[in-house]
């Protein structure tokens, strides 16, 4: 019974694949793509159409406030209204814009979050888009979101616009490094490039209660905290949406933007919210695996997306708990702390892997970690380089 509960999607889609044997394998491999893409697009429209009511749900609690509550039970149709709202607001282009440009880069944005989607395995034989280079294909799709942002502000042919791309683009180089290299100890320890294969690399229990995940060791937890990091910059979520920063440079590369095309822009930067996630997942956590090992009944499906559940609940909360960085204290951090912590994961990954994954590698790779940690916590010591603030004009 669980199996079949299990793979009741998968199934399912046979099914509909079966009606059409005696039909060329071209059309088959058409309607088995059509399937994929019309899935993940429901789910994933429908996961952002409840997360953008919730996260103004639990950020309303956080702060002791109401979030929406006016628009159907309990606000729950307040996302129906907003796409209402976003069809019907007139769609207002400045009129030196690059017309081609202004109208594509929301499109390619959006178009490349959808496409990293697809490569992530969402439960037991439930990949959209299985490929062996899928790692690579979900980092050099999303490199192209650099691309679109330099668009958006080019296009709008306004300073303000240029300024935030440029200054969204120089952020987001400078994570994607961390976020790639933290990646390769996974890729190094599973021996693969391949979503399935990293999650079948972490199968397995110690004790029926220890899962084999790679966070479970201190490299693969380090790694996931840097990881997790990098995603918050890569999506432009609080602390660290500087391009957006409303007091400093209006919406940054959106700001000639109106209507739908705001909306599509906003839509794309949740679904790069829940594909990082969903690789955090995929990489670190286990994938669609449970926790222990009695609780493997439940579908894995369902596990995947409680862990993604969880990730997302920790994006809002930090949201509604830290303030907003400065754009310089951001670069620092990439450069001088997380890109050598990045490379610091490569080495304790293969110390603990050639002491034979065993206690000894586990003890020698937390020494490893925190020896690099306390050397740049001492080396990178700011709180004497600033001197103390003095306020001029102001009686």
């Amino acid at each position: 019974m669980s199996q079949s509960l299990d793979q009741i999607f998968v199934s399912a889609k046979q099914w509909i694949l079966s009606l059409l044997s005696g039909t060329p394998d071209w059309v088959t491999t058409i309607v088995s793509i059509l399937i994929n893409i019309s899935a993940l697009l429901g789910v994933f429209l429908t996961i952002f159409a409840l997360i953008s009511v919730l996260e103004r749900k639990i950020l309303g609690r956080m702060q002791n406030r109401y979030g929406p509550n006016r628009v159907g039970p309990f606000g729950l149709f307040q996302p129906v209204a907003d796409g209402i709202k976003m069809l019907i607001k007139e769609d207002v282009v400045p009129a030196r814009a690059d017309k081609v440009v202004h109208f594509l880069a929301p499109i390619l944005v959006a178009a490349t979050a959808i496409l990293t989607l697809g490569v992530i395995p969402y439960g037991r034989n439930m990949t959209p888009f299985a490929i062996d280079g899928g790692i690579l294909f979900f980092f050099a799709v999303g490199s192209t979101t650099e691309l679109a942002v330099f668009m958006a502000g080019w296009g709008s042919n306004n300073k303000f616009s240029m300024l935030g791309a440029m200054r969204a683009i120089a952020q987001m180089v400078s994570y994607e490094l961390p976020l790639i290299v933290t990646t390769l100890p996974v890729v190094m320890v599973a021996g693969a490039l391949s979503p399935d294969a990293i999650i079948a690399a972490q199968d397995g229990y110690s004790f029926g209660i220890v899962p084999h995940w790679f966070v479970t060791t201190p490299w693969g937890a380090a790694a996931f905290i840097l990881f997790f990091v990098s995603g918050l910059v890569e999506s432009n979520r609080t602390p660290f949406d500087v391009p957006e920063g409303e007091s400093e440079i209006v919406a940054g590369h959106m700001t000639e933007y109106s209507g739908f095309k705001y909306a599509t822009f906003f839509l794309a930067e949740y679904f790069g919210m829940f594909a990082i996630s969903g690789l955090a997942v995929t990489l670190f956590l286990g994938g669609w695996h449970a926790p222990i090992a009695v609780l493997q009944f439940i579908p894995s499906y369902i596990w995947f997306f409680l862990k993604l559940s969880a990730l997302l609940f920790v994006y809002i909360w930090i949201r509604g708990t830290l303030p907003r960085t400065r754009v310089d204290q951001i670069m620092n951090f990439a450069w001088k702390f997380m890109l050598p912590m990045a490379f610091t994961c490569i080495i304790a990954a293969a110390v603990w892997h050639y002491q034979g994954r065993g206690l000894a590698g586990w003890l020698w790779s937390l020494a490893v970690i925190t020896i690099v940690y306390l050397t740049l916590s001492l080396l990178l010591e700011t709180k004497k380089k600033f001197a103390p603030r003095t306020y001029r004009f102001v009686e």
